[in-house]
């Protein structure tokens, strides 16, 4: 929370919006701040006008909830206003991200094709409007809290992530992880008669629960599940090994405990590699002696082999196609005379010891050159 003379402003990264109050008259001022949004679209199509969807919206609600509605209201809608739309109970309230011909293409990646299914905003938020949402907005946490006490209460392996209020106060959505399926029927009554309102349970996963709360990853930056991602792929420990990763869960595993988003990144071109890669089941035969695969660089399609099985002492690179060659040539029965004419070792290893030195910044200090006395004393008369 930050003050500015006689406003405080709060960010509600959650929603994209930031609330400025005045600390005199107690009014609030709700804008939408695009850097803070997550999952945020850029408009490549800003300025461009066309008549088919001039009155599509589309709506983004608490954490990833978007969705995509029809200006009903007959009011000049733009990106960053908060519209009041219409909900399956009452109305919501969300802030307008994204306008023009850019929503159809969001609405070709959602698979929405009729305009028939989409709902209707009602009209741009008033100040009512606003009060009444952030009342609800404030309930969240507590809610949140007290629902975890009744469901500990009826002995139900779930845990309560998250809640959302609707914008007029009347459903909250609970968001729940849990393992296997849950009867949550009892809970269900036990929320209505502790909040008051109507309930919907919606159950996410443990990578969805890290992109809702949020997080920087070991690599520096922000969880890509809370930056960009939308669907969620299942990971193997097979993008592992195709990467020639350690096997080690400590290192494979996010902050969710599940495995790292980021493994399926590069396996398509892991995978292309590999397949230019040759299969190499035996040692290579030669002249003087047998040369065993102990490493592989697979993106630079380089095998390294050793006369020592399984040693790295010395080793000596061989491109896909020279142990190709080589494998033909032991097919038919003849051996290369050795490897060790190119007597090429491994890349070698440079230490950047010292170049981290505290005092690497300090000038050079200049010797002192020690007088030579004898030169500047007179030779003395021999008697």
């Amino acid at each position: 929370m930050i003050d500015y003379s006689n406003e405080t402003i709060q960010f509600d990264c959650f929603r994209g919006c930031s609330v400025a109050t005045d600390d005199k008259t107690g009014e609030q001022d709700i804008r939408y701040r695009q850097g803070c949004c997550k999952l945020e679209v850029y408009n490549t199509l800003k300025g461009i006008a066309q008549e088919q969807f001039n009155d599509l919206f589309e709506v983004r609600f608490k954490n990833t909830r978007k969705g995509i509605y029809v200006n009903a209201s007959g009011q000049s809608i733009k990106t960053g206003d908060l519209v009041v739309v219409e909900a399956s109970t009452g109305h919501d309230l969300g802030i307008v991200t994204l306008e023009g011909p850019i929503v159809g293409r969001q609405m070709k990646c959602k698979g929405v094709d009729s305009r028939d299914d989409l709902k209707k905003i009602y009209r741009k938020a008033r100040p009512f409007d606003i009060q009444r949402w952030q009342e609800a907005i404030a309930r969240e946490q507590e809610t949140m809290i007290r629902a975890r006490v009744l469901a500990n209460n009826l002995g139900l392996e779930m845990k309560i992530g998250d809640v959302e209020f609707q914008g007029d106060g009347t459903k909250a959505i609970f968001y729940y992880i849990a393992d296997g399926r849950v009867d949550f029927r009892q809970l269900i009554k036990d929320f209505a008669e502790e909040f008051h309102i109507r309930v919907e349970m919606k159950q996410i996963g443990a990578r969805q629960e890290a992109g809702l709360i949020g997080g920087l990853g070991v690599c520096g930056r922000e969880l890509c599940c809370a930056n960009y991602i939308t669907e969620f792929k299942s990971i193997t420990t097979s993008a592992a090994r195709t990467q020639d990763l350690s096997l080690n869960p400590q290192k494979l595993a996010g902050q969710c405990g599940k495995l790292k988003c980021c493994l399926n990144y590069e396996v398509e071109a892991y995978l292309d590699a590999h397949s230019r890669l040759p299969r190499v089941n035996e040692p290579l035969e030669l002249q003087d002696g047998q040369a065993w695969l102990v490493k592989t660089d697979i993106l630079a399609e380089t095998l390294y082999f050793s006369y020592e099985k399984g040693s790295l002492a010395q080793i000596f690179p061989l491109s896909a196609d020279e142990v190709r060659e080589i494998q033909a040539l032991n097919r038919r029965g003849e051996k290369p005379a050795t490897l060790r004419q190119e007597d090429v070792s491994a890349p070698e290893f440079i230490t950047a010891v010292g170049d981290d030195a505290i005092n690497r910044f300090d000038p050079e200090k200049k010797k002192r050159r020690r007088k030579n006395r004898n030169r500047n004393k007179k030779a003395a008369p021999k008697e």
